[in-house]
């Protein structure tokens, strides 16, 4: 029994090597068979080929100017060094190294090289748009009305830089240090006008630093999936402002304007970090909060921002800000009236939501001009936004010996003030000194102070006293959730 046993245990191991020796041998003749094909059908000429095909997906002319290898293992793929696009005559990416996963039935039966994958390491893109609105990467399909057709299971990109400019507008992003690991790309052959609702994906993508002219995002990183032309970023994370950012993206992009819903916080971001881009010295410390929920609509910038509709809030608790003593400034009417008040409204503004704003106003002059401390215990600045147009919802904050309030809009679609008053705000919610800034956000006109409770000394006791006896009433100026210190 037992030599029965170990006789058929040999010829079962003798039966599983032949049939590993087969399949090895399979593989190997296999191997040599692609090889032979690859040979054949590129031979010396595999460089200008790659390349023919290589533009021909893209619509661009692709150049190759390092080596081309073919690997077998763990499947079919060819690895490009050092390859250039070019447009219209314009370098537009490159790429340090570029390889093609191929699709073997195709290229043994049709002899076409059909990708199954991209893999891109130090990839430089740079996007340029004209003064008539046009893209240097805008191909001559698009132009046709047409783009090639791409079904990728896997794309990966790595130490990518893309660079953005616009002559338009003079603004501009370079992102830096990017990775992009796409699971699924899809396109079908489309009219470029319907590509949005033609394409599905699903990517992370992640970016160490993205530049603005105005101030620098770290650490971004975001999810995306898309099809049928609703497209979901979530979550999107960053640093901005030495504070930890997140929000989510959802694009709709299937009806005739494509619709767009936001949402974005910012916590415990310093407000000497924000400040950088208003004035070179240190403005202050602490940290504050902001939130902002958008709708908006358009195929343009002008057209979302005319359309944008939500709330936007900022809030913080003992801030130190390098204003001079602001309590000593209004303590007396004879200083109110050399004061500026909207100077102290660039606290309003403070936030992502403000930044266009306090570009335009010069409040760098009020930090280099004075000198001293002030500290504002508690700062809330809420909008309502409408068709563009945020309205102050609740913005005020306080001093140790006096509460300031805002009113007014900000029209963001025509860049302007919309009557805004900033004011010291009594017990009961009374003005007692009050200015007004109107006009472009870029030059605005700021009126003297009109002061409605301004007498000192004797007079504003006996005042007082018949206030005291008699009663006295006010238009409410503020009735929001700061309360006057105390």
């Amino acid at each position: 029994m037992c030599l029965a046993a170990d006789s058929n245990y040999g010829n079962e191991v003798s039966k599983s090597s032949k049939l590993i020796l087969i399949a090895v041998g399979g593989l190997v003749a296999l191997v040599v068979l692609v090889a032979v094909v690859v040979v054949l059908v590129w031979g010396a000429n595999a460089k200008p080929r790659l390349e023919t095909a290589a533009s021909a997906a893209l619509g661009m002319e692709v150049k190759v100017g390092g080596r081309v290898s073919t690997h077998f293992l763990p499947s079919l793929h060819v690895t490009l060094g050092d390859v250039h696009i070019r447009n219209q005559g314009a370098d537009v990416a490159s790429a340090g190294e570029a390889t093609l996963g191929v699709e073997l039935l195709s290229l043994l039966l049709h002899q076409e090289m059909r990708l199954k994958s991209i893999v891109l390491e130090r990839l430089r893109i740079s996007v340029e748009r004209d003064r008539n609105g046009k893209l240097n990467v805008e191909t001559r399909s698009q132009v046709e009305g047409m783009l090639p057709a791409m079904d990728l299971a896997n794309v990966s990109v790595s130490d990518a830089t893309l660079l953005y400019s616009d002559e338009r507008s003079r603004k501009g992003f370079t992102a830096e240090d990017c990775n992009l690991n796409a699971s699924h790309l899809r396109l079908s052959p489309v009219n470029s006008s319907d590509v949005s609702t033609n394409v599905s994906i699903t990517a992370e993508l992640a970016c160490r630093q993205i530049r603005t002219q105005d101030f620098t995002v770290s650490d971004v990183k975001l999810s995306v999936e898309g099809k049928d032309g609703i497209f979901n970023l979530k979550p999107v994370t960053m640093h901005l402002f030495g504070g930890n950012g997140a929000g989510t993206v959802q694009a709709d992009l299937s009806g005739s304007v494509p619709a767009f819903h936001v949402y974005f916080s910012l916590e415990k971001f310093r407000i000497e970090d924000f400040f950088k881009t208003l004035s070179p010295r240190k403005v202050g410390e602490g940290s504050m909060d902001f939130s902002a929920s958008l709708s908006m609509r358009g195929r343009t910038l002008n057209e979302m921002k005319g359309s944008a509709a939500g709330e936007a809030s900022l809030h913080g608790d003992n801030l130190t800000v390098a204003i001079g003593d602001l309590d000593k400034k209004l303590s007396r009417y004879e200083s109110s009236q050399s004061f500026n008040l909207v100077d102290v409204g660039a606290f309003f503004f403070a936030g992502p939501l403000g930044l266009g704003v306090t570009k335009g106003y010069d409040f760098a002059r009020t930090f280099e001009s004075s000198a001293g401390s002030t500290t504002i215990r508690t700062l809330v600045s809420t909008w309502r936004i409408e068709r563009g147009v945020a309205q102050a919802k609740d913005v005020a904050m306080t001093t140790p010996e006096n509460r300031i309030a805002l009113k007014g809009a900000l029209d963001f679609v025509n860049q302007r003030f919309d009557d805004v008053n900033v004011a010291i705000i009594d017990a009961k919610g009374c003005a007692t000194v009050r200015q007004k800034i109107r006009g472009p956000f870029a030059r605005p006109e700021v009126e003297k102070p009109d002061v409605l409770k301004g007498l000192a000394g004797p007079m504003r006791k006996l005042l007082k006293q018949a206030k005291g006896l008699f009663g006295g009433e006010c238009d409410v100026f503020y009735a929001g959730s700061v309360s006057p210190p105390g």
